[in-house]
């Protein structure tokens, strides 16, 4: 069964609200216009239970099917943090706010839950639970950790749990997914290199940390290419060298930043170890010593095989099977959807808004055409998973 009648008849509702939100948007867990519009219209819609605060300003909304006797429990998750980015579009809906706009699509995913909220709650159709989840703090700010930490598994009696991304490039309303991993796991690193400092036409009198800092960069680049197994997947990117203020200064210190993303904890594991070790004995070589600090962020985005299988086959009901991708290949952004799937089996997949500016570009808004598509896929992963 194709796009729902009912939702394509709520499009222009559900475009209005995503609008709105595109509008006023709010960053990391300072959701709280977001979030109470979240609620209020959960309550509207007549959902059994609202629940706000969780992991901070979170929103979880409750709707229960025309009998519970299978006892199933169905989460679906949408994010609502916006960016700090400046917006550089002419729409009419464009950002009101300075420095702030919805730069990832997270305002049509708040709106298009919203909608599957809305028809779940008028027909009920289905045996057991749904449970609609608002989450803040996506970029960055690991608001999926935070609903976990607060209990969202185990309060709602959550079972299986699912999310969904928008894909700028993607055709307009196709799928792609896959088992396994489909997101990267994203760590940080900073090396402080400590040399000795002193004048610039006295380069022997000084251990020059421009120097080491340039070594422990080309080496770094070994990692992905001499020790990760070739058919695995690693990117270690150094994104900020700091060193020195004046043109004739060697400076004492040099720092670098950047980041580390991998499929899988065993190449996250390799990779951190032997950061630490080349960066030390790189610095040692010219006098010179480095200190690692490696910060793990969010973690791989490891979709279970039976769910990904499953959404794969309701997005084919919704988009037809040649709109689905089922093997998509990994990407090596983050998402911390990661953190629901480490505590319950579930899936995470992509939609298609099709040609337009890429996500975090400052052009970029969310293509309300492919709202149907979205609303849809949610409706009829409920009526799927518990059918009534």
């Amino acid at each position: 069964m194709p796009v729902i009648n009912r939702i394509a008849a709520l499009a222009d509702e559900i475009t209005a609200w995503r609008r709105d939100f595109h509008q006023n948007p709010e960053l990391l867990f300072a959701v709280d216009r977001t979030a109470g519009l979240v609620a209020e219209r959960l309550r509207a819609f007549g959902c059994d239970e609202v629940v706000t605060g969780l992991g901070r300003t979170g929103v979880v909304g409750v709707i229960r099917g025309r009998s519970g006797a299978s006892g199933k429990v169905v989460g679906l998750r949408a994010d609502m943090d916006a960016l700090p980015i400046q917006e550089a579009t002419d729409v009419p809906h464009r950002s009101t706010v300075p420095g702030k706009m919805h730069a990832c699509g997270h305002d049509g995913h708040t709106a298009m839950l919203l909608g599957a909220a809305k028809y779940l709650a008028e027909t009920r159709n289905f045996d057991g639970t749904a449970v609609v989840i608002f989450q803040p703090a996506e970029e960055g700010g690991a608001g999926g950790d935070a609903m976990v930490k607060d209990g969202l598994m185990e309060r709602f009696g959550i079972q299986e749990v699912y999310g969904l991304h928008n894909k700028p490039g993607l055709p307009l309303g196709s799928f792609a997914i896959r088992p396994g991993p489909i997101m990267a796991a994203a760590d940080r690193f900073t090396i402080t290199i400590e040399g000795r400092g002193g004048h610039a036409a006295a380069p022997h009198e000084c251990i020059d940390t421009v120097l080491v800092a340039a070594h422990v960069v080309t080496a770094l680049q070994s990692i992905a290419a001499r020790n990760v197994d070739p058919l695995a997947s690693a990117v270690v990117s150094v994104t900020t060298v700091r060193a020195g203020d004046a043109f004739n200064v060697i400076p004492q210190t040099a720092l670098l930043n950047g980041t580390v993303r991998t499929l899988s904890e065993a190449t996250r594991d390799l990779c951190e170890a032997r950061m630490g070790l080349i960066a030390q004995n790189v610095a040692a070589a010219f006098g010179a010593t480095a200190r690692t600090e490696y910060g793990r962020g969010y973690p791989v985005t490891d979709n279970h095989p039976d769910q990904a299988a499953f959404m794969a086959d309701v997005a084919a009901e919704v988009a037809g099977e040649a709109a689905v991708e089922r093997a998509v290949n990994p990407m090596m952004g983050a998402e911390d959807f990661s953190y629901m799937l480490e505590k319950r089996p579930g899936a995470y997949i992509f939609l298609g808004t099709g040609e337009g500016a890429g996500l975090h570009h400052p052009a970029y808004d969310f293509n309300d055409a492919a709202t149907p598509y979205g609303v849809s896929l949610w409706a009829r992963m409920i009526e799927r998973a518990m059918p009534a």
